[in-house]
């Protein structure tokens, strides 16, 4: 027989979120086997050491990618214990350091680097009391590696992590090394420099009791805990799914006050780890850097003809466009198409999926933008009978389910209200739902593609789209340029366009005379390929013979030139010359080495490898 607290860890154990329960006293009272791992009180190290702390003459090995920022708030005056005694070492410099500690005489090594002044990997190597010693921040990758005699010691991180190894003085053995979860055992380098008892790592050693601490004891220095510890001793809060930052891991957060007979007797607060974010930020980065690469071995014009022969295009800008919806046709991933309003978002997406492997399964359009917010949810997910007045009683299958082993297309995602998202959300993350009125998780196999004509990172600061959601959805994005920018393809387009029209709307064949295509050519086409559709059936109606003369056109043409003189250009026009103008000069400058060029305009991966996408900067 379970006892009830055996009851309560056997099902807490089993959520899929952090669940950590204080009393009001800040007590912790439940901390689930989730919590504990996010938070790296349960961590599977293979390399064992024994409990202990740190002596005199032991040596230390420290790497800190920003000082006093997770490292027990260390300073240049808590290094003088290995002999560093320098004043301009200040807070937020990258650190790497070599000494002995408690012992005069030993001269450390070290090098610091300012805030402002990190590149992308700080290296350090030193020959030190005839140990080779090797120390590399990366900063890209966010990874801390310290070396000794071939033995290696890495820690990830986030935002900021202070890396130490510490080897006994007298067998230069390794006696300690850090791992995640240091905050919570006070193992942070200031507290095992001032001589915390730090404890033993390996697979058959003790974890952590935590059951009864101070929550300040396990998670110190957080906002997040602060307020946990207010609400648990009675403050009026509550709120789900925010971000917050504990002991520098990115979460989402549920906080709930837990009250009995009308009396506040706690808090609970349920953590969701979202560090898989950041690993797929550094996918996407990873993929938009290979895509290069990639380029080399697509199929060339003829076979990209042969695979969108819908897509009718000749410019570089679309074959570009072709070459990444072929790689997209060729895996499951998620695709967000991005693209002003009529430049063939929706057509572009029925080609991906008319290519893929699941081209014999459904292809469901969802126009997010035109269905009322009230109704979205039951036309996505569905609904079980009796859900609400008026539900059949059979219940109704959502657009999720009818689109299984298929595609669902939702255009316009950008429209989706924010309650929704986290349900959109949950899907992305494991495939499943729920009905509205259901209690039975639905788990289907569907792939998602997404088009949006908002910025959507604009969206996010604004707080009406998703941080994660967006995230989860842009793993492969496709830009689709508007046609001002890809005036090639105005002659292929009106070619393919007008016989097709004509024998819709009834008209004899008509062709399009030289002075009309010029003035086509110097229209700006604020709606993109659906305007000039509009456009060259209005002139089809209009013109008299079998040809189309300039005045059957109905467009207002403003004479174009390079952002110069008086005339009144639009701002994001002179900023997109401008800006694809820059990039060209400065891979020119550097020979097409694209991370001096990078460095030299000073931006980041991220940002450089999208312009190279959205200016078709090979």
């Amino acid at each position: 027989m379970f006892s009830d607290n055996e009851y309560v860890n056997v099902f807490t154990d089993m959520m899929s979120e952090g669940f950590i329960v204080i009393d009001n006293e800040g007590k912790i009272q439940v901390y689930n086997k989730k919590a504990k791992e996010i938070f790296g009180i349960i961590y599977n190290q293979h390399i064992s050491h024994e409990r202990g702390a740190i002596k005199k003459g032991d040596i230390v090995i420290i790497g800190d990618n920003s000082l006093s920022r997770d490292d027990g708030n260390l300073t240049y005056s808590s290094l003088k214990c290995i002999g560093i005694e320098d004043k301009g070492i200040d807070t937020g410099d990258a650190l790497i350091a070599v000494g002995v500690y408690d012992v005069c005489g030993v001269k450390p090594v070290y090098l610091h680097k300012k805030k402002d002044k990190h590149q992308e990997t700080l290296k350090f190597k030193t020959n030190f009391i005839d140990m080779n010693i090797s120390v590399v921040i990366d900063f890209t990758n966010k990874i801390i590696t310290i070396e000794i005699d071939g033995e290696k010691y890495t820690m990830n991180y986030i935002n900021a992590v202070g890396h130490i190894v510490i080897l006994d003085g007298k067998t230069k053995k390794m006696k300690f090394y850090q791992s995640p979860g240091y905050t919570a055992r006070r193992e942070s380098i200031n507290d095992i420099l001032k001589g915390e008892i730090y404890r033993a790592k390996g697979e058959n050693f003790e974890i952590l009791n935590i059951i009864g601490k101070d929550i300040f004891e396990i998670h110190k220095g957080s906002s997040t805990i602060k307020e946990f510890l207010e609400v648990a001793k009675g403050k009026d809060l509550s709120y789900s799914d925010e971000f917050k930052e504990i002991n520098g891991i990115p979460t989402m957060c549920t906080l709930l006050p837990v009250d009995k007979n009308g009396k506040r007797i706690g808090a609970a607060l349920i953590v969701e780890d979202i560090s898989e974010i950041k690993r797929v930020i550094k996918e996407r980065d990873e993929a938009l850097q290979s895509l290069e690469e990639a380029e080399k071995k697509l199929l060339e014009g003829k076979s990209r003809q042969k695979y969108f022969p819908e897509i009718i295009s000749e410019s570089k800008e679309m074959e570009y466009v072709k070459n990444l919806a072929i790689k997209a046709s060729r895996t499951n991933s998620t695709v967000l198409i991005m693209g002003e309003s009529g430049t063939g978002k929706t057509l572009l997406a029925k080609a991906i999926h008319d290519n893929s492997k699941n081209k014999n399964n459904p292809f469901v359009h969802v126009n997010c933008g035109v269905i009322a917010e009230s109704l979205l949810e039951t036309e996505l997910f569905g609904y079980e009978g009796g859900a609400f007045t008026g539900a059949k009683n059979e219940g109704k299958k959502g657009f999720f389910e009818i689109a299984e082993g298929g595609t669902i297309f939702l255009d316009e995602i950008g429209e989706i209200p924010l309650s929704l998202q986290v349900k959109l959300l949950q899907f992305l993350q494991d495939k499943s739902f729920y009905r509205v009125g259901g209690t039975r998780k639905i788990k289907i196999e569907t792939r998602i593609i997404a088009a949006t004509n908002k910025n959507l990172e604009e969206e996010m600061l604004r707080g009406r789209f998703r941080e994660d959601l967006y995230y989860r959805i842009n793993v492969f994005p496709i830009y689709i340029p508007p046609l001002r920018e890809r005036k090639n393809d105005i002659y292929p387009l009106v070619n393919s366009m007008l016989p097709n029209i004509c024998k819709r709307i009834g008209s004899e064949d008509k062709r399009m005379s030289g002075e009309a295509f010029n003035m086509l050519l110097k229209y700006q086409w604020p709606g993109n390929v659906r305007e000039l559709e509009n456009i060259l059936e209005r002139a089809i109606n209009l013109s008299e013979g079998s040809t189309i003369l300039s005045k059957n056109l109905t467009i207002n043409i403003k004479e174009q030139d390079n952002f110069n003189g008086d005339r009144i250009v639009p701002l994001r026009d002179i900023v997109k010359y401008y800006e694809k103008k820059s990039i060209e000069n400065a891979l020119k400058y550097f020979n097409g080495d694209k991370k001096k060029a990078m460095n030299a305009l000073d931006v980041s991966k991220t940002t450089f490898y999208e312009k190279l996408r959205k200016y078709s900067i090979n």
